[in-house]
């Protein structure tokens, strides 16, 4: 008897941890899904990023433009699909991987804090999943873009410990709880996980120990 595979998304937001996703995140969770032997499909919105950032100088490209969906193609090795699609690729779970792009491309979180907006097709996405009782995974900034949605339903999240980035997610009505890297939390409601990641660090390593445990504990929900 052939045992079923788990597809689980892996929702990206560009490629760079200045104005897209951030790469060590988004590999280690396509790693550890992997290892795990689940299937990991990676997706993007097809939207313009916020702006460019040049990753040598920190500095803003002014003249240069690119697209969300295809620089996210990079991470994935050009195996990715639209956003559009999520409703017919028959996914188990979704995870969110962190970087700027979360707060600058899939929401306005960067400029707007807690009175942010989130992208109708990210927002959508999560809800989609909430309502259905599929697991949702969030790691390092990506739990604002919960806290944004989902917010209402009083979850429980994470981002580690920084003071003002869990004043805004208690302000989108969702709970924080402080947590180490190496961690997760669990919300009592909803099948939502979270990890610091790099809003803690400090080291790939340390990142991908609680990369990997969010990655188990999303597999134990289904």
């Amino acid at each position: 008897m052939t045992k079923n595979i788990n597809k689980i998304g892996v929702l990206l937001a560009g490629c760079g941890f200045l104005d897209g996703s951030e790469i060590h995140e988004a590999v280690l969770t396509l790693l550890a899904l992997d290892k795990a032997g689940a299937e990991a499909v990676c997706l993007a919105p097809d939207i313009l990023q916020h702006h460019v950032i040049n990753h040598y100088t920190d500095q803003e490209m002014a003249n240069e433009s690119r697209n969300v969906l295809v620089e996210s193609a990079r991470i994935a090795r050009g195996s990715i699909h639209n956003l559009k699609a999520i409703n017919t690729l028959s996914l188990d779970a979704l995870i969110m991987p962190g970087g700027f792009g979360v707060a600058k491309n899939l929401s306005s979180y960067a400029f707007k804090a807690a009175e942010c907006d989130v992208n109708e097709e990210v927002a959508m996405a999560v809800q989609s999943f909430y309502t259905a009782g599929k697991p949702l995974g969030f790691i390092c900034i990506s739990p604002i873009i919960a806290a944004k949605v989902l917010g209402k339903e009083h979850i429980e999240l994470t981002i580690g410990n920084d003071l003002e980035t869990s004043s805004d997610i208690i302000a989108m009505g969702a709970r924080h709880i402080d947590c180490p890297v190496w961690n997760t939390v669990i919300s009592k409601k909803g099948k939502i996980v979270s990890t610091p990641a790099y809003m803690l660090g400090p080291t790939i390593g340390e990142v991908a120990k609680g990369i990997e445990k969010l990655v188990a504990d999303i597999l134990s929900l289904l």
